[in-house]
């Protein structure tokens, strides 16, 4: 019975690529995307627990009888926890509350415990789901932490299988790689081994409004990270696991284009698929149109659509959300029609004194420092006067020192729901297009009055 697996283990890996055709119509590149999403828990994350698991047990970090804890959106939980039904192990995740119910029911269901976090705090606050989980694994007994944003074996696993996969099946006939930027190991292991192979693949990370990678892959900066519905994606701190130097192109897509996206790949491709799939798409459409190139581009797709029924192919969630409304409150494009003032930005070797006049002149409290093009970060008000009251600098020193990260990027694309969720806890939005060029500057009170013109 040679066709006989040992355990549902043994079919993990070889999913089959296969080329998108009705969303890929008119593009100059051909889009393939590998079907991960098939793997035995329905996620790409199978692969890397795998390893993950295999190498701890190897080095005895793991022991029989253990119990796995991990910090999880629910991908990675869910090949934990199927492997640990397997192997004889307990777990313990630790999920945000922004996660779907199928993704709690699934894991519960595989017998794990579950402990469900708040969202919208700092990676450090003790309520966070990577706090919680690091607590639980110090005070549990023979308990093994899989720590996936900072376990080397997470990329390690994706250059032993997906790369090989990938350059196999496409008999080394790939130009781009792109795929969701989380925790960085897909990208990582499988582009580190395409490379090796064929120096010119470029590698493309997607990432959701909200997360910190698209800035800090753009600007060097850390900026304000906030609340975002995609799933699987992103982050608010740069796991060990990735970097940022060994990615081409990071390209940023917003929620409503990622869910949009993932219901077109089930009613056109037939790809039952959930929404990190639909960004990664979404993203390669955007690469795609902007590259305009004859090449060809794998799309890794990570997660199924059986955990987002609820969510993104609920009609009533999609629409309570805007997500299916055709403007509901409209885009930051919109909102930047009716502003008739030109970008006023600064050059980091402007003087402070300049800096101050030029924001009296326009009446504005604060303004973006822009180098070559660049965003190298904002300057408040605020921040000027905390710099004059110490009375150790001169107005006559240049304003590079004081750009500051405590502001947000958009897309002209982004919804005005998002942006107001981001104004709560950032002093601005600057706007960039796909091509990282400032486009617009928006504040709090340019927010309000574009919604107090829609309600007049």
């Amino acid at each position: 019975m040679n066709a006989v697996l040992p355990s549902i283990l043994g079919a993990i890996g070889k999913s089959p690529i296969v080329k998108l055709n009705r969303l890929g119509e008119g593009l100059a590149a051909d889009l393939y995307v590998k079907c991960d999403f098939l793997s035995p828990s329905g996620s790409s994350k199978d692969r890397m627990v795998l390893h993950l698991v295999d190498q701890a047990e190897k080095r005895g970090e793991l022991k029989p009888g253990g119990t796995i804890i991990e910090a999880t959106d629910g991908g990675t939980g869910g090949a934990l926890a199927m492997l640990a039904a397997v192997r004889g192990y307990r777990c313990v995740f630790v999920l945000p509350d922004k996660v779907s119910h199928e993704k709690i029911a699934a894991l519960k269901a595989f017998g794990a415990k579950v402990v469900v976090c708040p969202t919208a705090v700092e990676p450090d606050d003790a309520r966070s789901m990577y706090a919680v989980a690091k607590r639980l694994a110090t005070d549990t007994p023979n308990a093994f932490y899989a720590n996936q944003h900072h376990n080397l074996d997470n990329p390690g696993a994706h250059a032993l299988s997906t790369g090989p996969e990938i350059w196999e099946q496409m008999e080394g006939q790939i130009d781009v790689l792109v795929s969701g930027l989380g925790t960085g190991g897909t990208l990582m292991g499988a582009g580190r081994y395409l490379k090796s192979k064929k120096s010119s693949v470029k590698v493309v990370g997607v990432d959701p409004v909200g997360s910190i990678y698209y800035d800090l892959a753009k600007s060097g900066r850390v900026t304000k990270p906030f609340a975002y519905k995609v799933e699987g994606i992103g982050a608010d701190f740069l796991p060990s696991t990735i970097d940022l130097a060994e990615i081409d192109d990071v390209v940023r897509v917003d929620d409503k284009e990622c869910f949009l996206t993932t219901r077109e790949l089930v009613r056109l491709e037939g790809l039952f698929v959930g929404g990190a799939s639909g960004a990664a798409v979404a993203g390669a459409l955007q690469y795609a149109r902007a590259s305009q190139k004859k090449e060809n581009i794998v799309i890794v797709l990570g997660d199924r659509a059986s955990m987002y029924l609820s969510k993104i192919f609920n009609d009533d969630w999609m629409r309570e959300n805007g997500f299916l409304e055709d403007d509901g409150l409209g885009m930051v494009a919109n909102l930047l029609k009716d502003k008739s003032d030109a970008i006023i930005g600064a050059h980091p070797s402007d003087r402070v004194r300049d800096v101050i006049a030029r924001m009296k002149a326009h009446g504005i409290s604060q303004l973006p420092v822009v180098e070559d093009g660049r965003l190298l970060g904002a300057v408040a008000e605020v921040d000027l006067l905390r710099y004059l009251v110490s009375g150790e600098h001169s107005l006559d020193s240049s304003v590079g020192p004081l750009a500051e990260s405590d502001y947000a990027t958009v897309s002209p694309r982004t919804s005005i729901e998002n942006l107001q969720g981001l104004l709560n806890n950032a002093r601005m939005a600057i706007v960039l297009d796909e091509g990282s060029k400032i486009v617009g500057v928006v504040t709090k009170i340019d927010l309000i009055d574009y919604l107090a013109k829609r309600a007049s």
